[in-house]
């Protein structure tokens, strides 16, 4: 049988060691020997001798998903296989930790990552309880993360000098040691998120980075 469709770019190749790479820009791969940690709901085909568990986050940690609805419900993969995940053709981006390092991300940004790294959810500080989304994923060790992002992402450099302000909605993350608050504006409410009256960032402060989507959540894909 021949066609475009079997050209090598797409055909899943042999493992040549544990851990995880890009299948392709909307996938990733992951060589399991051993055990990972997984997003619940984002492995699309897998082979090998794998076994799946949920994962629950605490009871503190349940809670806190409940009230903002954010947070990352996980499964780990265990075993000597390959697994492949995605998460509704968003792209995919693979981060490497190193010790000392801690990242900040949105729970629904998360894809899957390396057992070496600690996950924890934390409340943003300086942001209270309103705005939404203000929960978010603190990933500290060293090891692996693979993100997934609606669109190219907008890495935006902070600075003392230059803090930048996110919409919520959009963030995807940021570096975890950077200062966070609460801004409010009533003067560009008509520009921000296409609404109107007071809108609502995410004031980032420090030095550092912040990782911005190019688009807004949806209803539809918050709800996953």
């Amino acid at each position: 049988m021949k066609s475009d469709l079997f050209a090598s770019e797409n055909l899943a190749q042999a493992p040549t060691a544990p851990g995880m790479e890009l299948q392709n820009a909307k996938s990733v791969k992951y060589t399991v020997n051993g055990e990972m940690l997984a997003r619940q709901g984002a492995m699309i085909a897998f082979r090998g001798n794998l076994q799946f568990e949920r994962k629950g986050q605490g009871i503190g940690g349940m809670l806190k998903r409940a009230v903002t609805g954010e947070g990352l419900a996980l499964m780990s993969v265990r075993g000597q296989g390959e697994a492949w995940f995605a998460h509704q053709a968003g792209n995919c981006f693979i981060v490497e930790m190193e010790q000392g390092d801690a990242l900040t991300i949105n729970g629904r940004n998360v894809l899957c990552f390396d057992p070496t790294l600690s996950y924890e959810i934390k409340m943003v500080k300086g942001a209270g309880m309103t705005g939404g989304g203000l929960f978010n994923s603190v990933f500290t060790g060293y090891g692996k993360i693979a993100l997934v992002c609606d669109g190219n992402p907008i890495i935006i450099p902070v600075t003392a000098q230059a803090p930048v302000y996110v919409d919520t909605d959009a963030v995807v993350g940021w570096s975890a040691h950077l200062e966070t608050g609460l801004h409010r504006s009533q003067s560009v409410g008509s520009m921000i998120r296409g609404g109107s009256g007071e809108a609502v960032q995410l004031m980032l402060r420090g030095e550092g980075f912040v990782i911005v989507r190019p688009s807004e959540v949806t209803e539809a894909a918050a709800a996953h």
